[in-house]
């Protein structure tokens, strides 16, 4: 029998689906020490961003080989060493279009949020106080936003914004991207320069240095807002805080951090923050989205037929 680890969990409909195509589930998390070895008895693994599948854990399966598959239920990989398995004959995954739209829509939501004073009001009316002239906010119609990153949850993302009147500019680590061929592109310094708010939408590894530090920060337009719902860690926490303090950054929205569960209370506690916990693609949709995605990965993977009926 095929074995399955879900280990940070599965829509229940997906995991049904599996066991109807004659697959075992098992659906327990398991911590690094424990899940080095089970990887030696189960044939598939998926995680979404809680599992850390590392050398070590690689390793461990290769003691029977048995591990075929790693899936990451989401957009990127980083959190799977994909080239040690690559190495050691084991394909990776992941579901790059499941969670773009709800990702997409924590962004714009984020920046409604900061723009109007809607997070903090909520926080300072439930205190019985009525600060009416001081939350007047401004438009985003006519703001230019910068996005970080081409991908799809950046393209999703100036969809919408631009559908809201604003003007979208764009950069990467590649260059200029057919896909974004409406919007202008600029490098990393220019668009710094030019954005009213940046979003940022790539990859990132712990370890890196952080793409946005005090250099870069100091390099925006005064009172830009800052929006990171791609990974901890891409924007250093302590000098967006001070960048906050000081006035040269008029606002932040946080939904991932350098370390999860957070333990910046400076960051989560500063009224010019919207924060998030790291809930960008934690839709009811997109969940069922990345469970259908995950079912037909494995599903092709073992030659199943899996019928529009079944996924």
């Amino acid at each position: 029998m095929i074995k399955i680890l879900t280990n940070d969990g599965i829509e229940k409909s997906a995991s049904e689906k599996l066991k109807t195509l004659g697959f075992v589930v098992d659906e327990n998390h398991l911590e690094k020490e424990d899940l080095e070895l089970a990887v030696q008895h189960i044939d598939v693994l998926t995680v979404r961003s809680a599992s850390k599948v590392t050398k070590e854990i690689i390793d461990a399966a290769m003691i029977t080989g048995r591990l075929k598959l790693i899936i990451r239920g989401g957009v990127g990989i980083d959190n799977i060493d994909a080239d040690h398995a690559h190495k050691n004959g084991i394909i990776v995954a992941n579901t790059p279009n499941a969670s773009s739209a709800s990702v997409a829509e924590i962004v714009i939501g984020h920046m409604f949020s900061m723009a109007r004073y809607i997070g903090i009001s909520n926080v300072t009316m439930r205190k019985g106080e009525w600060n009416k002239k001081q939350y007047e906010g401004i438009e985003l119609a006519g703001k230019t936003l910068g996005l970080i990153g081409s991908g799809r949850i950046a393209q999703e993302t100036a969809r919408i914004a631009n559908a809201l009147g604003m003007k979208i500019i764009y950069t990467n680590r590649t260059g200029a991207k057919e896909c974004f061929l409406n919007y202008s592109y600029y490098d990393l310094p220019d668009l710094l320069k030019k954005s009213d708010f940046i979003s940022l939408h790539i990859p990132f590894s712990k370890g890196e240095k952080p793409l946005i530090g005090a250099k870069e920060l100091a390099e925006m337009k005064d009172g830009v807002f800052i929006i990171n719902t791609a990974r901890g860690g891409i924007v250093d926490e302590k000098a967006l805080l001070a960048a906050i303090e000081s006035g040269k950054v008029a606002g932040a929205a946080i939904d991932v951090f350098e370390e999860e569960p957070t333990t910046n209370a400076d960051l989560c506690a500063c009224s010019r923050v919207s924060v998030t916990p790291h809930i960008g693609g934690s839709t009811k949709e997109a969940q069922e989205r990345i469970g259908d995605e995950v079912v037909a990965i494995i599903g092709r993977f073992f030659n199943k037929e899996v019928s529009n009926a079944t996924v």
